[in-house]
């Protein structure tokens, strides 16, 4: 069976009776499409009959929603899959609906295969059946010229699929603010305008949840705020963020495709309130489990302001049955974020320069980011470390390469009484001093570079084939340009300062001086090919260091593999 890039899954089996058997369809699914998985959801619809079905209208009741829900909680378990519901045809309990869509929509990804969980009474790959399923779905949506179709069956017995609704409702995954009980036959109601918001980094499955009921809710517009600038600074590994633009972009794609009669707005959220606590349109705030709160705190922010309470809908979290230890036990992006951590996030350069039997890694990281720690991790791994503060030490001693011209740049006062560079000295007359600095770093860094490719011949003498620079100026420096890659350690600044004072016995103050006077973590990453961290427990940083490691292992040409 070919295998293709997107598809489009045709649900018609009703809701009640699907949704236990959802996932050996969506694993049947995942098996045929690699790419994106579009679903629509037509329950009740017949392919046999002789006149092709047309699209109807589905009630949007609150089992819907929580059909919704499920079907992204259980889509979880495929990752590969970018998985869609339409919601076109999804109509809430208003009077100003606009009609149903008469033109085809256009998608994002046109489909190149269309799927159905449709069962013929033969239990075959019926021809008429997948001919009717071809041309409702091209008279639905925009696909592929040449659209395979396929009859999908789950793992179930002929005469074993239940031909009515069972009665039993799927568990409740959506919270209306009004404490009234609801029945999952109760129809939801629609409004004119409302929002949602969130950082939406790597558009996952419980984002989707989120902005599918808001885009349910919405029959005019739906607000967006995204979570840029000073409400990141919290984030979990905020290094590794997708760009505010990027975020915007995959958003504003998903949102146009489930539902393109709505008007989006898509807008920075600078502040906890954004325009759900100013905007007075607005009717209807959806909030996650975790958000409940600040959706609380944005309805009395409005009252204070003489504005009305919105309606607020709370949506169950989605647990993440493949986290890990460190990770949170719900589907976050910050867990996302984690496994980047020991990845390649670009190519590595090429350096035909350099031996070409020695891979070179450049290891760098704020001060305190626990660089010089992954250093003696790679190390114990089989790694040759060349430690640049040492070279540093080399080059200033007496008779070193840089001791006299600094001495004839600096004058004899940074010396101690027996000859030796004082650095503090020398490190307080260049410190917040860019011409000095300047002057010192001219004179060091290319004297630096020198004794690390002395070091790298070392190496390749000793037989080893990956060589680390451990080396906190390494961009600075520009000394990229000796490595294959670059490695970044990472972690908050808060935790950075606790660990200079701590170590040096500086003042915070002094702590976040040296710190600004670095690059910081974001303009490092924004230049590496791996990102690692040391802000777990130690077996979490030896277990990432080892990730890394294997994968670096697997990509290093072989030619640096010539002496294994």
């Amino acid at each position: 069976m070919a295998v293709f890039r997107s598809g489009l899954l045709v649900l018609t089996t009703p809701l009640a009776s699907l949704a236990p058997r959802l996932a050996p369809i969506l694993t049947s699914a995942a098996r045929l499409v690699n790419h994106t998985l579009y679903v629509h959801l037509q329950p009740g619809m017949s392919l046999e009959g002789p006149a092709q079905p047309p699209s109807s209208p589905v009630q949007a009741t609150f089992e819907v929603l929580d059909f919704i829900t499920h079907l992204y909680a259980g889509a979880d378990v495929h990752r590969h899959l970018d998985v869609r519901i339409l919601l076109t045809n999804i109509r809430t309990k208003s009077t100003f609906l606009p009609p149903l869509p008469t033109s085809v929509q256009n998608l994002a990804h046109p489909p190149e295969v269309v799927l159905t969980d449709f069962q013929t009474l033969d239990g075959s790959q019926y021809n008429p059946v997948k001919e009717q399923l071809v041309r409702y779905a091209t008279s639905c949506y925009s696909c592929c010229p040449r659209l395979a179709s396929v009859l999908l069956y789950p793992d179930y017995g002929i005469g074993e699929v239940p031909m009515e609704p069972l009665d039993v409702p799927l568990p409740s995954t959506i919270k209306p603010a009004s404490p009234v009980a609801r029945s999952p036959k109760q129809p939801v109601r629609g409004y004119y305008r409302g929002a949602v918001g969130g950082t939406f980094d790597r558009l996952h499955n419980a984002h989707k949840v989120l902005l599918s009921i808001a885009c349910i809710l919405a029959q005019e517009q739906l607000v967006v705020g995204v979570a840029d600038k000073d409400l990141l600074k919290s984030k979990l590994l905020p290094e590794l963020l997708q760009p505010y633009t990027e975020r915007v972009e995959h958003l504003s794609e998903f949102l146009v495709d489930i539902k393109p009669s709505l008007t989006f707005d898509v807008i920075p959220l600078l502040d906890p309130y954004g325009p759900a606590g100013s905007d007075p349109s607005l009717e209807f705030l959806v909030v996650s489990e975790e958000t409940y709160r600040g959706g609380m705190a944005v309805n009395r922010f409005r009252l204070e302001n003489d504005l009305e309470e919105l309606a607020l809908y709370q949506i169950q979290l989605l647990k993440d049955v493949k986290h890990t230890e460190n990770e949170e036990d719900k589907v976050s992006s910050s867990s996302f974020r984690q496994r980047m951590l020991g990845n390649l996030l670009r190519p590595p350069y090429e350096r035909p320069e350099l031996p070409t039997c020695l891979y070179v890694i450049g290891l760098t990281g704020i001060s305190g980011s626990g660089k010089s720690s992954i250093a003696q991790r790679l190390k114990g791994l089989g790694a040759f470390v060349i430690d640049s503060d040492h070279l540093g030490h080399r080059a200033y001693a007496p008779g070193g390469p840089a001791y006299q011209p600094v001495v004839e740049a600096f004058g004899t006062d940074i010396l101690h009484k027996d000859g030796i560079i004082n650095r503090k000295v020398l490190g307080s007359r260049v410190f917040g001093n860019k011409k000095q600095l300047k002057i010192l770093t001219d004179i060091m860094w290319p004297i630096i570079a020198k004794l690390a490719r002395e070091e790298m011949d070392r190496a390749v003498t000793e037989g080893k084939r990956v060589c680390v620079i451990d080396a906190a100026v390494l961009l600075e420096a520009g000394w990229q340009n000796l490595v294959h890659e670059v490695w970044t350690v990472v972690i908050p600044e808060t935790e950075a300062v606790r660990r200079i004072v701590e170590r040096d016995g500086l003042s915070e103050a002094a702590a976040q001086s040296r710190l600004q006077s670095q690059m910081s973590g974001q303009q490092l990453v924004e230049q590496s090919h791996v990102v690692l961290s040391t802000l777990w427990e130690p077996h979490i940083t030896q277990r990432q260091v080892e990730k890394a490691w294997a994968l670096l292992q697997k990509r290093i040409p072989k030619t640096h593999q010539a002496l294994d």
